[in-house]
């Protein structure tokens, strides 16, 4: 299997432990790729929405976006990590989430998306990492996946992972392995279920796209959800990796 792991962070403090700690798991059953934000997607988006409505590859930023995505689209699971910052994701994730919104339903979501899995790791000294989980949270889902396992969790006394209290660390090793466990017995070669809150939110894109591509057949988005058969009887879900 392959797993593609994007960092919201290039510090190596406690959600990197977490991080790491899940990833055991898989060392001997996956080919693991990781993305290091800022680094490995380095610029704002400026909202030209230029990506949603000529293409993504007219992005000022496609040689980093397209690389990544192909690596997202590869993967059969998908590790977002992110400490929180004022209760949200780093500004590196947030721009990293903006420059995928051409990815997102009511534009030109990914079919393989529909069959993925997905985990989201944050954490944050005191309040903020189920903010920082929702953030992310919200694109997988517009993306498409169904499937998506969260943790998260508040450390009171340090972020230092060597300073923790050992039974804090103990507490957090043993909550990540659990999850970490149960995605690794998981069975990648079947696709994953596509809830009913998914295909309502496709069928709505659906009506809106049929609608555009009806007065501009040309029109990117609608020409795209066209091309896929979507408009007609064919759903990404029934097509899954």
């Amino acid at each position: 299997m392959k797993i593609t792991v994007i960092n919201g962070t290039e510090k190596h403090g406690v959600t990197y432990r977490l991080k790491e700690i899940f990833l055991a798991e898989f060392q001997d059953k996956a080919d693991i790729t990781e993305y290091y934000l800022p680094k490995d997607c380095p610029n704002f988006c400026n909202g030209c929405i230029s990506c949603t409505i000529k293409g993504e590859s007219t992005c000022k930023d496609a040689e980093y976006i397209e690389r990544i995505d192909k690596s997202l689209l590869q993967a059969d699971l998908i590790v977002m990590t992110s400490p929180a910052y004022v209760f949200h994701v780093t500004g590196a994730m947030k721009t990293f989430l903006d420059h995928f919104a051409y990815r997102w339903m009511p534009h030109r979501p990914a079919r393989e998306m529909f069959g993925k899995r997905a985990v989201i790791i944050t954490q944050c000294l005191g309040a903020g990492a189920k903010s920082a989980a929702k953030d992310i949270k919200h694109s997988l889902s517009w993306w498409g996946i169904s499937k998506i396992g969260i943790f998260t969790s508040a450390l009171m006394s340090d972020i230092v992972w060597e300073r923790l209290p050992e039974k804090k660390r103990a507490e957090l090793t043993g909550s990540v392995k659990k999850l970490a466990q149960r995605f690794a017995q998981t069975d990648y070669t079947k696709p994953a279920h596509t809830n009913l809150k998914t295909k309502f939110k496709f069928s709505v894109c659906r009506l809106m796209q049929r609608t555009l591509h009806k007065k501009d057949p040309e029109y990117l988005d609608g020409k795209y959800w066209a091309e896929q058969g979507w408009l007609g009887s064919a759903r990404p879900w029934k097509h899954s990796l």
